[in-house]
C-alpha cells in the first residue's frame, strides 16, 4: 500500500442511497455524472471484506428485520492484502436513515489477530483511540464474534468537482463466501448480481442534488433496499433450504426474522 493511500478518513455521517443499475442505466446515468463529477484518484479497485458475526448471525439477522437502529463490523481491504498491508477495522451504523461509519487503520495481520483476540496496542492518536475503544466494546457486547463472510467487488468511484462530499461509487461483480475467510487468499466467491448489472451508491451529506434527481428519473433508475452482507446471507440459506443441506455454521433456530428472510427468496 502505498503512503498515500494511508491519509484516510476516521469518519463518515452521511446518508447512502442504493440504485440497482442495468447496463444501458448505468451508461445513460454515466452522461449526467460526467459532467458534474470525476473519478477519484484511485480509479478501480478491488474492495475486500470480512463481516463479524456472531454464532447465530444476530447482526446481520437483525439488520434484515430493518430496525431503527442497526450496527455491523467489517475488516477491509483495497485489494489483496499481505499481512503488512494497511487494513480498516470498521464500525458502520444507521439510524433511521442516516449512515455512520467510524474506522482505524492497522496492518491486515495485526488486524485479524485484534480482532480474534481483542489484544491491541494502544493508538498515539486521540481519535483513533477513542475509536479502537468503542470497537473494544462492539467485541465486548457481542460474545463469539468472529469471521463468518468475505465479500468482494470491484469498485469506481466518482466526487463531485464542485462539492467533493457528493460521491458516487458503482460496484460490479459482487460476490461472497462463507469458507476460507483469508484475505489474502483471493476474491473468489459466488455472485450475487446479474452479470452486466451494478449496484450504485449516492453518498451525499444531506439532500439529493436536483439535477442528479433528474437524471435519475429520466434514466428510469428507482432507488431500492439493498445490502451486500444481508443478500449474500438470504441467498446462502435460500441455497441450503433448495439443497436441504444444513451447515454446522448456519443456525436454523426458527427465529421470525430468519424464516422471514428465506422466504423471499
Amino acid at each position: 500500500m502505498t503512503k498515500e493511500r494511508i491519509a484516510y478518513q476516521e469518519s463518515f455521517r452521511r446518508y447512502e442511497k442504493k440504485f440497482i443499475l442495468s447496463a444501458a442505466q448505468y451508461e445513460a446515468f454515466l452522461q449526467h455524472l460526467d459532467r458534474c463529477a470525476s473519478v477519484d484518484r484511485y480509479g478501480k479497485t478491488t474492495i475486500f471484506n470480512i463481516y463479524y458475526d456472531t454464532p447465530e448471525w444476530y447482526l446481520v439477522r437483525r439488520s434484515i428485520e430493518g430496525p431503527v437502529y442497526k450496527e455491523k463490523l467489517r475488516l477491509r481491504t483495497y485489494g489483496a492484502p499481505d499481512p503488512d498491508q494497511i487494513a480498516f477495522v470498521e464500525i458502520k451504523k444507521k439510524y433511521q436513515d442516516v449512515v455512520y461509519k467510524r474506522r482505524i487503520a492497522l496492518p491486515y495481520g495485526d488486524a485479524v489477530r485484534y480482532l480474534a483476540t481483542g489484544i491491541r496496542k494502544k493508538f498515539t492518536d486521540y481519535t483513533s483511540e477513542q475509536i479502537a475503544r468503542e470497537i473494544d466494546r462492539f467485541l465486548r457486547r457481542y460474545k463469539g464474534i468472529s469471521p463468518v463472510m468475505v465479500i468482494c467487488y470491484d469498485r469506481v468511484a466518482w466526487a463531485g468537482r464542485k462539492d467533493p462530499e457528493f460521491r458516487v461509487t458503482f460496484d460490479a461483480k459482487i460476490r461472497y463466501r462463507t469458507e476460507d475467510l483469508d484475505l489474502t487468499h483471493g476474491s473468489g466467491g459466488t455472485l450475487l448480481l446479474d452479470h452486466g448489472n451494478r449496484l450504485m451508491e449516492i453518498k451525499i451529506p444531506e439532500a439529493m442534488p436536483l439535477p442528479t434527481a433528474r437524471a435519475l428519473d429520466a434514466a428510469g433508475i428507482r432507488m431500492c433496499s439493498y445490502s451486500k452482507y444481508g443478500t449474500a446471507f438470504r441467498t446462502m440459506i435460500a441455497r441450503q433450504n433448495r439443497t436441504g443441506g444444513r451447515s454446522a455454521a448456519l443456525p436454523f433456530a426458527s427465529p421470525e426474522g430468519l424464516h422471514a428472510c428465506a422466504a423471499e427468496l
